[in-house]
């Protein structure tokens, strides 16, 4: 077992910041519809899939197994 301080791996870190990335790039997505109040395409189908993708891919980083040697 490591003596590491942080709580996760870098692998879990550089997978969470891939998430924050998709959720950050989903809610521009939304921001970039436009139909009045977001409601076309881009603000009701695309944005909202992938920033849900994003926070699924949060779960994934969090509970993702490290390589034990």
């Amino acid at each position: 077992m490591s003596k590491s301080s942080f709580p996760f791996s870098r692998k879990n870190y550089k997978l969470m910041f891939i998430g924050i990335a998709l959720i950050i790039i989903g809610f521009v997505i939304i921001g970039l519809d436009s139909a009045p109040h977001g409601n076309g395409v881009l603000g009701l189908t695309v944005g909202p899939l992938v920033t849900l993708a994003g926070f699924i891919f949060e779960f994934y980083a969090i509970f993702a197994k490290t390589e034990s040697n």
